[in-house]
């Protein structure tokens, strides 16, 4: 955890940019890991790993991973998976080593379905909406401190998804969060087109408006470049939310702020 600290108290604002009401801090950190690893996409994509539920009985807040590759799978937190009984998204970002079979944990993220569409789960273009992920993420913390479990407060998340598509005019047959994203794909495109990676990043810290909603920060810039679009989608869905954007943005010094806070809060081991 001091290794954690440190790269966080070093960390540089690189570039900043500011689409409507969505503005992206990059982040400068000290690239270049050591270790290789796959990320979730790539290794679906080269078929050497495969999700499916934990059984044909299925299990809401679980999901077994097998990991065929001879490398670790990197996934992450808040990526979202669909098929099989119900779409999920991961609770926590977890590396799961070369050759490994582990149960994961998730949460579901259509409530209306509980019937099988495919054996293997795909990979989806968005992660989780920014603002139900930092709620649960904060949830999965509190459930490790309290009995070493994993879990998210589900009734919670389902209450989110289907408030935001209320709010979002995207109703779904089965309350599918993936509705919401489909209904704004064109206005969620433009924000992608807007924000790319510099060449020395290796995370991100996102704003709407001026408040601070989230950083996401990776070993290398390879990972961030991989998964940006993902996590853009995943703000701008709040973002087009929110009211106002007259293109300012939040300022540099509420981010150094943020990071100073950040780099000092108390860490916890599980």
């Amino acid at each position: 955890m001091t290794q954690v600290r440190k790269y966080l108290s070093e960390l540089s604002l690189v570039e900043r940019t500011v689409f409507k009401n969505l503005t992206m801090f990059g982040l400068d950190g000290a690239a270049g890991g050591t270790l290789d690893y796959l990320t979730l996409a790539d290794a679906l994509k080269l078929e050497v790993a495969k999700v499916s539920e934990i059984s044909d009985g299925g299990s809401v807040p679980e999901l077994l991973f097998e990991n065929l590759a001879d490398l670790p799978v990197l996934i992450l937190d808040g990526e979202e998976l669909l098929g099989a009984k119900q779409n999920r998204t991961v609770n926590l970002t977890i590396l799961v080593p070369a050759g490994k079979t582990i149960k994961i944990p998730v949460s579901c993220v259509e409530a209306g379905r509980w019937q099988r569409e495919s054996t293997h789960f795909e990979m989806s273009d968005r992660h989780h909406f920014a603002r139900s992920r930092a709620a649960y993420a904060a949830e999965v913390s509190c459930s490790l401190q309290q009995d070493g479990s994993r879990r998210s407060d589900q009734g919670r998340v389902w209450a989110d998804i289907s408030a935001k598509a209320a709010r979002m005019q995207a109703p779904s047959a089965t309350q599918a969060m993936a509705e919401i994203f489909d209904r704004h794909r064109t206005s969620l495109e433009s924000f992608v087109e807007a924000f790319s990676c510099g060449e020395s990043q290796t995370g991100a810290l996102f704003a709407i408006g001026s408040e601070i909603v989230g950083l996401d920060l990776f070993d290398r810039r390879t990972t961030l470049a991989a998964v940006l679009p993902k996590l853009v989608r995943s703000y701008a869905i709040d973002a087009l939310e929110a009211e106002g954007g007259n293109g300012k943005g939040a300022r540099k010094g509420e981010a150094e702020d943020f990071l100073s806070k950040l780099a000092e809060a108390r860490v916890e081991t599980y």
